[in-house]
């Protein structure tokens, strides 16, 4: 479990820092943090296949990354589709690959689907810096960085899901509006918007690390840390727009 939140705080600690850098920083680092949780994604879920599945979930989100930052604007997930299909489709053909008859298939396909949608929505980041109040430097990437981290710190504590999973969502919806209080000028409601589903995704992912029979290796630990920061982006890029725009 350490592990696991050691590297989401790092990703979203790099995330946040890069884009006060530029676009292409923030492209670089999602992209790398793709490929991180790509490569653990199957010793995550514990299947077969585990090069080749990597290898799909990886190159569909890397390439939601680059036409993310490369598509002309507004609309810049108008690829993301695209990418995940691509993915899903080359899982598929994986499995077909394997044979009839092979163990976890089933489970590999789905599971592997799902993470070509969770790894490719960190394309969401780099659609995010290219809104331009974030490329302006409004704010909102480290109120939503500050929101994180903040769920992370709380779901390591030692008590019981039902204690733990509120105060995170909660705790991460106010340090939001607080945040961007004492560090900003974004809208309270916009920064509670953000932090809430950054809570609540972090959360849920606490849950089912906690739920799980057997620990993680050090791989799978560091894909699920850094997963679930990636699924983030697309959400914050969805309420940026909403919000900022």
């Amino acid at each position: 479990m350490a592990a696991a939140a050691g590297a989401a705080a790092l990703t979203t600690g790099a995330i946040v820092a890069s884009s006060y850098v530029s676009l292409l920083a923030v492209a670089i680092t999602a992209g790398a943090a793709c490929v991180l949780a790509a490569v653990g994604w199957p010793y995550v879920l514990r299947v077969p296949a585990k090069k080749t599945q990597s290898a799909a979930i990886g190159l569909s989100a890397l390439l939601a990354v680059v036409l993310t930052a490369t598509t002309p604007g507004p609309a810049f997930l108008t690829w993301f589709p695209a990418s995940v299909a691509l993915g899903v489709g080359a899982v598929f053909m994986i499995q077909l690959l394997r044979g009839t008859g092979q163990s976890l298939r089933l489970e590999s396909t789905l599971g592997a689907s799902s993470g070509v949608v969770v790894i490719g929505m960190g394309s969401g980041w780099v659609a995010a810096e290219r809104l331009a109040a974030n490329a302006a430097d409004s704010g909102m990437m480290l109120v939503t960085g500050v929101s994180v981290l903040i769920a992370i710190a709380v779901c390591l504590l030692p008590f019981p899901d039902r204690l733990v999973a509120p105060a995170a969502v909660v705790l991460a919806a106010l340090a939001g509006p607080l945040g961007a209080l004492l560090l900003t000028d974004v809208p309270a409601l916009a920064a509670a918007s953000v932090g809430l589903a950054g809570g609540v995704v972090i959360a849920g992912t606490r849950r089912l690390l906690v739920g799980r029979d057997t620990p993680l290796t050090v791989v799978a630990a560091i894909s699920a840390g850094v997963a679930p920061v990636l699924a983030i982006g697309a959400v914050v890029y969805f309420l940026d727009k909403l919000f900022l725009s």
